[in-house]
């Protein structure tokens, strides 16, 4: 069975908010920190490191 990416990380992330209840600022603040690593110089990086 094949899941696409964001399918996926959709369905852990309704579950981490619905299970956990973390504030939204919260959330809001490590979406914006990851859109911005994604578009730094340290991109190639964490893309090795998560390989």
């Amino acid at each position: 069975m094949q899941v696409p990416l964001w399918l996926a990380l959709l369905g852990v992330g309704y579950l981490g908010v619905k299970l956990i209840r973390p504030p939204w600022w919260l959330i809001a603040v490590l979406l914006l920190g990851g859109f911005l690593l994604a578009d730094s110089v340290l991109a190639p990086v964490i893309d090795t490191a998560v390989k």
